[in-house]
């Protein structure tokens, strides 16, 4: 346990600095686990503690002197962010959301926290992707695929290969049972993604089925290579999920950026336009088509098999990916 004193001390126990007491009461919430999780909810957490210190802000070092009307005048602040430019509304919501979550876990009780985002801001965040997705050229991945292999990041190849192939996760293409997947690629002609899944959507209740082709051979094909010895997934024997992160995915990004891809994500969003493509015949309304506006039943009928594919519970989830219908 991280706590360093009595729940009733300076910032609930969890030691003198605000910046440090959050992170330690949320590995605390998370039990050690859910790495990429509370790195966002520290993140978010400090650009708050930022705020407390500033000459906009009420100027506290300690969580037991945060109270409602602190976090309402932190969401006027990022409020006016919004509005000068300076903030998207996601983030905005985002930071407020990692701060009542924080401030949970150090108080130990949901008392104090702010109003839902949404209606604290007072603004609607928009999930439609407007932005054209960085990765849907075959020959750019390959040169990335190239750098990557030269820079002996192979474990990275195969993980780029995969989101550009099938549309995994990052923590799905790390987890993935690759003999498994060769397996039913092999006597089946598709694959299941079940392992590391988001929300608990695995096993039998939530099949999530995905066509081969080349594309998902070759992935496959890279990733059983570079797999550690004794491994079924990326990971090897004494390492964890985190250790990919820090040490694999985490190097890889500078390639990843000076090849204009600015994550991994992208590569899932260029999937689903690819898939809206296969099955419509048009480009994605983000690409420039409107078929969207042409045969609104097809268009959903894609939406509803991408989102699928996705392992996404909801249809209305896939515009932020390949686009609003308009």
């Amino acid at each position: 346990m991280a706590l360093v004193g009595r729940r009733d001390g300076r910032n609930f126990g969890y030691g003198r600095q605000l910046s440090y007491a959050g992170p330690q009461a949320l590995k605390d919430m998370f039990g050690g686990g859910h790495y990429g999780t509370v790195k966002a909810h520290c993140d978010r957490w400090q650009a708050f503690v930022k705020w407390c210190r500033s000459e906009h802000g009420p100027g506290i070092n300690d969580a037991r002197q945060i109270d409602r009307k602190v976090l309402a005048d932190y969401a006027a602040y990022l409020r006016d962010m919004v509005r000068r430019g300076d903030l998207a509304v996601s983030t905005a919501q985002n930071r407020l959301s990692s701060v009542n979550r924080t401030m949970a876990a150090l108080r130990g009780d949901q008392y104090v926290r702010s109003l839902s985002p949404s209606k604290a801001l007072g603004m609607q965040r928009s999930r439609v992707r407007h932005s054209v997705p960085q990765g849907q050229d075959r020959e750019q991945v390959k040169q990335i695929v190239d750098a990557l292999c030269r820079h002996h990041q192979l474990r990275a190849a195969a993980i780029v290969l995969l989101a550009r192939a099938t549309g995994m996760r990052l923590r799905e293409a790390i987890l993935a049972d690759l003999p498994r997947l060769i397996r039913e690629a092999n006597d089946l002609g598709r694959i299941n993604i079940q392992d590391g899944t988001k929300g608990g959507r695995a096993g039998a209740s939530a099949p999530r089925w995905i066509a081969v082709d080349s594309y998902v051979r070759d992935a496959l094909a890279l990733a059983e290579q570079v797999s550690p010895a004794g491994s079924r997934n990326l990971i090897a024997a004494n390492e964890n999920y985190l250790n990919v992160l820090q040490e694999v995915v985490r190097s890889a990004r500078n390639i990843l950026h000076a090849h204009n891809l600015k994550g991994f994500h992208e590569l899932r969003a260029a999937f689903a336009c690819e898939r809206y493509e296969q099955i419509t015949q048009h480009r994605a309304p983000v690409n420039g088509g409107q078929f969207c506006l042409v045969d609104r039943s097809l268009d959903r009928a894609a939406r509803r098999q991408i989102s699928f594919e996705l392992g996404h519970g909801r249809i209305d989830v896939v515009e932020a990916y390949i686009g609003g219908r308009a």
